[in-house]
């Protein structure tokens, strides 16, 4: 049993998805920087500000009883809240990821593309099916045996 785990383990298509993963990991750190240290700084800049982390809905006030002036002190009342704002950064953040990513994949996909396969020039001659003699593409009857070629 030890044996056939190892075998296992050991099978290129293991050993490629773990090289896969450990990529994979890697690259996240990647795009989480791009996302939240270049593309989220101008766009809350453009936004004017607007931090979403602090909208929330509260069901039922903690002690002492709100309103509260940010989500950390909802929390620290222990307060019941709907935290909608954490919610639209989420769906934010994953719209600027998974852009990052398609536009990365792409750039990557444009450094590896293949050159284009030469189209190879279409031969000048053909052999005779009754003779097997050489004779132009085009030709209709074999100048060797006369024969009437399709």
């Amino acid at each position: 049993m030890l044996k056939e785990f190892r075998d296992f383990a050991l099978r290129g298509n293991v050993m490629d998805m773990a090289v896969g993963i450990i990529i994979g990991a890697a690259f996240t750190s990647i795009v989480n920087s791009l996302v939240n240290d270049i593309i989220m700084p101008p766009l809350g800049y453009l936004l004017g500000g607007v931090d979403f982390s602090n909208f929330y809905l509260t069901l039922e006030h903690g002690t002492p009883a709100g309103p509260y002036p940010s989500l950390a002190d909802a929390n620290a009342a222990g307060a019941v809240t709907v935290n909608y704002g954490l919610f639209i950064n989420s769906v934010i953040s994953f719209l600027l990821v998974a852009l990052a990513m398609f536009l990365l994949i792409r750039a990557i996909n444009r450094l590896h593309k293949e050159k284009p396969v030469e189209e190879t020039a279409a031969p000048t001659t053909k052999e005779c099916p009754f003779c097997l003699t050489s004779i132009p593409a085009q030709a209709t009857r074999c100048p060797a045996c006369t024969s009437q070629l399709n």
